[in-house]
């Protein structure tokens, strides 16, 4: 049988599936199909910055590649990737963005105030290369992530221009993302590669990172059919999990990109079979929230960067296909649908989702914009 009838056919058969107290709290259903978004239709007409909105919505361009962020004397950095924000003490907040160069790489800062104006930009972290996407700790510091082979995790102080602390007990691969789980108080990344793995690390005394147990997931029973779950192999930090005697205990998944917890529920998507997961550390449980084998005329391709909003909804940004930035609702029938999309810009892809505090702005980029060099975008309007 062709994997998407199997697919499609043991999702429906398999009746209702159980997920944790996150985004689909409280909800059991199939997988997510194409429907409907909660903001309507985006516009057949892009706006002046090259961007289809609901109505409702605006957009404005923060940074450029090669050129000053306005306001500052600070060039923004080539290749901008995963991205997030953090609040400041003064009622405004920090947007961070990766460079995803070799040999270049590091991450920079734009710092707005309490009003969306930018009041400063500079440069978080130097001396790394292909800084992919990262994630945030609930102690407000950034965790950049080196995707190649021999890469590390860096974590770095967001409001301030400072160099950023390997920590190599994170592990040793291409890093994609990392999420902090600060109930379980556990970390979770992915790895981007074919043969990567989803990996864990418990701190030896939480919250430091500078020492504790690096694990790879195998994945035990259907993601689909609501039996499956996560067990543990324990890895050493200096290889790729691949690369150990691991490999034959633990699951590969097809190239891991964005991970992110939200309220008990770590979420990540894997780029190779446009997939997005789900796992609740608590029960162990897993579970497929979207394969686009599942229903062809979705709209979600090249699955990539994704974060959560204020109001649960998901957003999942696409790594080329039609340059869209997708949202996944909950309810008894999941739904993915476009929320917006940027036009002119093939070849780029989208990158660093991510909210101000209060959920009422959008920032995120195209990384290689129209002429190769980056665009950095905040999107303002009616968030639920």
């Amino acid at each position: 049988m062709q994997r998407r009838s199997f697919l499609r056919l043991t999702a429906m058969s398999s009746g209702l599936l159980a997920l944790g107290p996150g985004f689909w709290r409280s909800v059991h259903a199939a997988p997510a199909r194409p429907g409907p978004g909660p903001y309507g239709a985006i516009s057949g007409a892009p706006d002046a910055q090259g961007l289809r909105l609901p109505a409702g919505f605006s957009s404005r361009i923060v940074a450029r590649t090669g050129q000053r962020v306005p306001g500052t004397r600070y060039t923004w950095h080539a290749a901008p990737d995963g991205g997030t924000c953090f609040p400041t003490d003064d009622g405004g907040w920090v947007y961070t963005s990766n460079c995803e160069l070799p040999l270049i790489g590091g991450a920079s800062s734009i710092r707005f105030d309490g009003g969306g104006n930018v009041t400063s930009a500079y440069r978080i972290l130097e001396g790394t290369q292909l800084n992919c996407a990262g994630g945030p700790t609930p102690w407000g510091t950034w965790l950049s992530c080196e995707e190649w082979d021999g890469g590390h995790v860096w974590e770095c102080n967001p409001q301030d221009p400072s160099q950023g602390l390997r920590r190599s007990a994170l592990g040793t691969f291409a890093h994609e993302a990392v999420a902090v789980d600060p109930v379980g108080m556990r970390l979770y990344l992915t790895e981007d590669r074919p043969e990567g793995r989803f990996y864990r690390f418990t701190p030896a005394q939480w919250p430091s990172l500078s020492s504790g147990t690096l694990e790879a997931a195998k994945l035990n029973g259907s993601a689909l059919d609501g039996t499956a779950t996560f067990s543990w192999v324990r890895v050493s930090a200096s290889l790729p999990a691949s690369l150990q005697l691991a490999r034959f205990l633990t699951t590969a998944f097809d190239g891991g990109e964005g991970c992110w917890y939200d309220s008990g529920t770590i979420y990540f998507t894997t780029k190779g079979d446009n997939r997005v997961w789900a796992h609740t550390p608590a029960t162990g449980k897993v579970e497929l929230l979207y394969d686009d084998d599942l229903y062809p005329e979705s709209p979600l391709r090249g699955v990539d960067n994704i974060t959560v909003s204020r109001s649960g909804d998901l957003y999942v940004a696409e790594d080329g296909d039609d340059l869209q930035l997708c949202l996944f609702t909950p309810g008894p029938e999941r739904s993915v649908a476009p929320f917006l999309q940027v036009l002119g810009h093939a070849g780029s892809e989208l990158t660093g989702p991510a909210f101000c505090p209060d959920g009422q702005r959008l920032y995120f980029s195209s990384q290689r914009g129209t002429d190769g060099n980056g665009v950095t975008f905040e999107v303002r309007g009616p968030f639920r």
